[in-house]
């Protein structure tokens, strides 16, 4: 089944519309803009694909929770949501369910291109739990 997620992306600070269709039966996300430019990525949740949508236009800022530093999934929530939904994590606090969030809601604070700065924030903030 595909879904049609509709979310804002910014290029050259100038705000337009795209589209990531999601399919949950081969694990992908196709994005495409309204130029008309679409291409499709695959990975093993949703989440991830969108790292790699991301990691494949750093020229774009794609203004959604999914691109937050500190949002990561975790194990169950990438196996019961196919990582549609995650944490947005505050170093040195536990995870609750508030803090669940859907990665493709909007938002344009503390954004990213690069899943590897998530997964670093992610790593740090569980050795902040620790202490």
């Amino acid at each position: 089944m595909i879904s049609t997620v509709s979310i804002i992306i910014s290029i050259n600070g100038k705000k337009e519309p795209a589209e990531l269709n999601c399919n949950n039966k081969k694990i992908s996300i196709a994005f495409k803009m309204a130029s008309g430019s679409c291409k499709t990525y695959f990975d093993t949740d949703f989440f991830r694909c969108f790292g790699r949508v991301r990691q494949d236009n750093p020229e774009i800022k794609f203004l959604c929770k999914g691109s937050k530093i500190n949002v990561h999934t975790s194990s169950m929530s990438s196996q019961m949501s196919l990582g549609l939904k995650a944490y947005e994590l505050t170093m040195g606090q536990e995870s609750t369910l508030d803090d669940v969030i859907y990665i493709f809601d909007y938002d344009e604070s503390d954004l990213t291109n690069d899943p590897d700065e998530q997964r670093a924030f992610y790593m740090r903030w569980i050795e902040s739990e620790k202490t």
